[in-house]
């Protein structure tokens, strides 16, 4: 009986579906010692300003809404 060429090969036993778990888990762990992480100093320093240019943004599109709402009520005349 010939095989299908187009069918996609499958883990049928549960022994190599927990190997495969388990060295994707060994994968996910070497990958994460590679990681160079941020000092708390610079986290709390990029996370002010996140929140700096997230409150400038919003009050720049605050003012371009309210400006907007002015300009739709001077066209309809209300």
């Amino acid at each position: 009986m010939a095989r299908n060429a187009g069918a996609s090969r499958r883990v049928t036993t549960d022994a190599a579906r927990r190997a495969l778990s388990f060295r994707m888990v060994g994968d996910i762990v070497s990958e994460l010692r590679r990681v160079t992480w941020p000092t708390p100093r610079e986290t709390w320093r990029l996370s002010l300003m996140v929140v700096a240019v997230s409150a400038v943004i919003g009050a720049f599109l605050g003012i371009v809404d309210l400006g907007f709402g002015e300009l739709l009520t001077f066209i309809l005349g209300g």
